[in-house]
């Protein structure tokens, strides 16, 4: 809880119910349920979360996203996304960290954890000393 003065900036959520449509970008400093469909761009410095009958065509940038509809684009997050069971994302992931629970469905390209010479140098590594 909160002391008085401090405001719950965690604890603020922006929803977007089932039956609405969004076509655009959405920008926010809270965290967002998504319930609806959006057809665009969709950054916030919070949490992202697409309920089961949400869809989101086009790009997500987050802190933390949590899956259980549909993406169809690229997500950008910089701690962790989880696709649950029933989630479905077509397209390109780059995260710190990646929970996918058995049944997520993913197609696409998915970078993690760091930066591309920081994975490929380790592993080129390991190639030529096996020879």
């Amino acid at each position: 809880m909160a002391k008085i003065g401090e405001t719950e900036s965690t604890n603020k959520i922006n929803m977007i119910g089932v039956g609405t449509t969004i076509e655009g970008s959405i920008n926010s400093s809270e965290n967002i349920r998504f319930d609806g469909n959006l057809v665009g761009n969709l950054n916030t410095k919070g949490k992202v979360f697409i309920g089961q009958s949400g869809t989101v065509t086009g790009e997500i940038r987050c802190k933390n996203c949590e899956v259980e509809g549909i993406v169809d684009g690229k997500v950008v997050v910089t701690e962790l996304l989880s696709l649950r069971s029933m989630s479905k994302v077509y397209g390109e992931i780059k995260t710190g960290k990646l929970a996918i629970e058995p049944g997520a469905t993913f197609t696409g390209k998915c970078d993690m954890g760091g930066k591309k010479a920081e994975i490929t140098e380790p592993v080129a590594k390991l190639k030529e000393e096996r020879r």
